[in-house]
């Protein structure tokens, strides 16, 4: 019975993930007020044109990464899961380019 015990801690040990300490959690909040404020600097420039468009999608696509690896903890969970959620973050990018690509938003 009670090496029955010890083997029930030793399989919760195991599965116990690594969370950060809350100043990782302000660093990171510190860094998506940095990358917002970099994209409301980006729209004033008005010599970018449609240029503008991959830029703005470029910075919200990492300030997505970084809302994802850490509030949502993919980062600390299996790498299955994250494999899962990025196929379809992919697909979803995938057809919308294709969607843009079909009713003309690339001439």
């Amino acid at each position: 019975m009670v090496s029955n015990q010890k083997n029930k801690t030793k399989k919760s040990d195991s599965h116990e993930h690594n969370h950060p300490e809350p100043i990782t959690y302000f660093k990171v909040a510190m860094a998506l007020v940095a990358l917002t404020a970099l994209e409301v600097v980006v729209f004033y420039f008005e010599w970018l044109g449609y240029a503008i468009i991959p830029v703005m999608a470029i910075l919200s696509i990492g300030k997505f990464a970084i809302v994802v690896m850490y509030y949502m903890h993919l980062k600390f969970d299996e790498k299955l899961l994250t494999y899962i959620f990025m196929s379809g973050l992919i697909l979803a990018v995938v057809v919308i380019m294709w969607l843009m690509a079909l009713f003309g938003w690339f001439n």
